[in-house]
């Protein structure tokens, strides 16, 4: 018999990303530079978020972010 950390294991996606990666992408059409707090599954429909602590405050669609910001996996890419 399986344990239900074992069925977690199996069927819920690997973190892609880890906490304190520095990270650049775009939020809305902002780009942005930040660091990862979290990569997290919020559900099904939307599917695996990361979590990114912004350097500077971005503004998009009207409204500014100046902590942190969710974004996809396309939406973003390591620095190196």
């Amino acid at each position: 018999m399986t344990t239900l950390a074992d069925y977690f294991a199996e069927h819920r996606p690997k973190a892609k990303y880890h906490a304190g990666q520095r990270v650049e992408g775009v939020y809305k059409g902002t780009p942005f530079i930040g660091t990862v707090g979290a990569d997290i599954m919020v559900n099904y429909d939307l599917g695996p978020m990361v979590t990114v602590f912004v350097d500077l405050p971005v503004k998009a669609e009207d409204v500014w972010h100046h902590t942190f910001i969710k974004v996809k996996y396309k939406d973003i890419k390591c620095l190196r």
